[in-house]
Parts: structure tokens; sequence; C-alpha cells
């Protein structure tokens, strides 16, 4: 982790840590890190969930890059995913959302695409923070004859929405589907999407005032979005989160289908099909044991990346692979977007559900069968922060556990984010005795490490 950037790009509370100055600064870095030789001109699109901050971060990080002599072209409130796509196609060096994805609208954050229209590189993110951090005298504006302009691009969720259905061989006719917004951004698309895929629809989380984005609504919330399929009589239903990066589903009987069941349904029809890239879902640790046994089961294998977007998309792009994602429905497909996509996600589950002519809860019924899970968080002392991977107590009881559990559960134990915070995960057929050993683990690492 960095200094400024997180796993997913800059985040904090809105205008007081995420402040106006930090988001010109960053504005003017990206104009200097994504710079050319020889370039002209150079263009940097910016796109913005709902959030009330978001105009605020947008017009600071506008002034920052046209000080620096580049172009901001401002694409409004899309999903993150159009952002991404849009890069490519509007001939950018890079690319900003704002938004925090699932988080409430207290936050914002910036997440940074590069020309490819994938997440910005951990060797751009130094460079960034350097120069914001270290030596922002080398980014302050300087007398020059020329400055950047600010732009609007009015055709990007008409782009984006094409892009979107030209990727699936969808018809959805006779179907009734509800969609939670979430308030957020895919309230500028989904509603299209579906409906030009034939879909009947009727929506919830999507009415956005500026406060209520992820709001008891959207893919973090997903008890109001079973209870609405029910009390619609909907065949099923599908929640996003504010950025449109995240996709859950629900069968016609209000039951979740979280991400794991989601990429085993895509990547058995991807499958069937003759799409699966190399014959292999992408997988983290945070994905659930019952779908690596899906995989073998139906004769697919599966490789793990890190939990992380960037780490995750890297692997499928390396290894030529087409679907990976997490259980809370950050899922990518890399032969179709260079992004997590909930939307994509969306027309894909229900492609593959199309096809089969079954109800949701049929088709989905005991695809994954989820192996218990007990996850637990132990702050450490700072000082102990990657100290502890050597400590004798601890990764002998870790071993110990693996041992015991053998081929029927797994042990992870790994540092989260930029705080001093270990993530315990075990799985294991029998409940109680995965319990025992996380409060064991846990235990042990408060004792050696100062823990809290």
């Amino acid at each position: 982790m960095g200094r400024l950037f997180g796993k997913d790009g800059i985040r904090g509370v809105a205008v007081t840590e995420l402040t106006c100055e930090l988001a010109m600064q960053v504005g003017r870095a990206l104009a200097s890190v994504y710079s050319r030789p020889g370039e002209i001109r150079m263009k940097i699109l910016i796109g913005k969930d709902t959030r009330s901050s978001a105009d605020t971060i947008e017009a600071a990080l506008s002034a920052g890059i046209c000080s620096a002599g580049a172009d901001a072209e401002l694409l409004g409130v899309v999903p993150a995913p159009a952002v991404a796509y849009l890069i490519k196609e509007r001939k950018a060096s890079c690319g900003v959302m704002i938004t925090v994805s699932n988080r409430s609208s207290e936050f914002c954050g910036l997440k940074v695409f590069s020309g490819s229209g994938h997440r910005m590189g951990h060797d751009n993110e130094e460079a960034i923070e350097r120069l914001v951090l270290d030596t922002p005298a080398d980014i302050m504006p300087v007398p020059r004859r020329r400055y950047g302009s600010v732009t609007h691009y009015d055709a990007a969720i008409e782009d984006y929405i094409y892009h979107v259905k030209s990727c699936v061989d969808a018809h959805l006719n006779g179907m009734r589907l509800a969609l939670d917004c979430a308030n957020g951004s895919c309230c500028m698309t989904a509603r299209q999407i579906f409906t030009e895929l034939g879909a009947e629809i009727v929506l919830m989380g999507n009415r956005p005032d500026g406060y209520n984005i992820n709001r008891d609504c959207g893919s973090t919330c997903i008890d109001p979005l079973m209870e609405f399929v029910r009390a619609n009589e909907c065949d099923c239903g599908l929640a996003f989160d504010g950025g449109g990066e995240r996709c859950l589903a629900v069968d016609e009987n209000g039951r979740l289908i979280d991400g794991d069941e989601i990429i085993a349904v895509c990547a058995r029809y991807m499958k069937e099909k003759d799409k699966l890239g190399n014959n292999t879902i992408v997988t983290s640790t945070s994905n659930n044991l019952g779908l690596m046994r899906f995989a073998k089961a139906n004769d697919i294998y599966t490789v793990s990346a890190a939990a992380n977007e960037r780490s995750m998309l890297r692997k499928m792009i390396e290894g030529g692979f087409s679907i990976g994602g997490d259980p809370g429905g950050h899922i990518m497909f890399p032969d179709d977007a260079p992004s997590a996509d909930g939307q994509l996600t969306g027309v894909r589950l229900l492609e593959a559900l199309r096809s089969t002519g079954k109800p949701m809860s049929e088709l989905t019924s005991g695809v994954v069968r989820k192996v218990p899970q007990v996850m637990l968080n132990v702050r450490i002392s700072p000082r102990d922060r990657e100290v502890w991977k050597n400590d004798r107590m601890i990764t002998s009881l870790i071993d110990e556990y693996e041992g015991m559990l053998g081929e029927d559960g797994r042990v992870i134990v790994r540092e989260i984010g930029k705080e001093s915070l270990i993530r315990i995960m075990v799985e294991g057929e029998d409940f109680s005795t995965i319990n025992s050993m996380a409060v064991r683990i846990a235990d042990t690492i408060k004792e050696r490490c100062g823990g809290v």
C-alpha cells in the first residue's frame, strides 16, 4: 500500500481528508506522469458518481489538470467501467472516476485508469505520490502561453450502453427484472440497457439525491431487493453498487446469489460455448472453497491471484483467462471490458439464464455448495506489521491447523489495507471446529503482537 493510494485508489472523508487541494495536486501530477514526449495536447477523462461531493472534487481535479496544460474531458455521472472503456475510445491519456464504489456519501475517492483502461500501475502511483507529497514544486503551475480546457462529452452514456449490449447475445423478452441501482451511477444506464435487451423492468434505489448513495440499498445491502423481488413477482433481481462495478443477484424466491455463484454459472455457460479462456477461473483468497470444488467437478481449472482488481486482471491478461472475481460481485470479463463491470456481469448472468429456459432458482441450486467460513479481524501494533509472519508461535499454529483441515479446508491469514489489521479466514466442514481455530489464531496474534 502507498502513502496516498490504497488497493482501490485514493479515498477518504470528502473535502476534509480527500481535500480540494489534494485533488488539484493529483490532477497536476497526472498530467505530468502521463504526458508523452512531443505530445501537443493531452486529454484526461473524468467521470463521477452521484455523491454530493463529486462536483466539488471534479472542479478541483479539473483545475489541476488544466493548470498543467492538459485538457479535462468531463463525462458527467457515469458508471466507473464507462470511464475505463471510453479512455481508448476517446484517445485519452488516462481517466479518473470520482467514486468510492460501495461506501456512503460521507466519503469520496479517486480511481485512476491508465491509457489502456486498466487500473493504474504501482510505478505511476508511486510517481504521483512523490510529486504530491515530496516534490510538489515540480508540479506547480508555471507561466505558459496555453492552459488546458474543460470540455464535456455528452455521448458517454450512449456509448457505454451500446458497448455493454454488444458484449452479449441475450434476448430477455418476457422476463420481469428488478434492478437496484444503489442510488448511484447505474441510475443513468441500467433501465435502458436491460429494457433494450427486452426485459420488463421495475426499479429501486433509483432516486439519487447526493446523500443516499448506497444507503439501505445496492449490493452492500441486499435484503431490500430480496423483498422487492418477491413483492413485485419478478423472475430475478440484480443489485449494483454506487460506482457500477459490482453485481449481486436474487432469484425469484428472494434468495441471494453471490459472486461465487455468478462466476460459477457464467463460467459453466462460457465453457459450453467454448469461450472460457484456457478453461480457467481466476479466484482470490476471498472466494469460498465451494467455488474451487465446483470448478474441479466441472473440469475447470482455477488460478489464484491477490484479492484486488489490478492483480486479478494482470493474472487474467497474462494467462489468457476470461473470468474472475470475488464473492462480493466484483467480477471481471477482460475479453470485453478493461475493468470490473456490474452491468456487464448482470447481462452475462441473464444470458446464461435465458439459454437454459430454467428459473434462476433452478439454475443456481447447488451449483456452489458453500463451505462454512469464519472470518476475524485483529488490529496489531504498527511495529509488528509484516514482522508477525516470522513469529514461530503464530506460524506453527497456522501450519498445525492447515494440516488438520487438509483438503477439506483452508487457513488464510494476511494483512489488510493500509491499517495495521490482520484478517484471519478459516474454512472447513465443521463450523464449531473452524470457529475455535480462528479464535485461537486471533488470540495468539493479540498476545504476540499487541493486538486490540
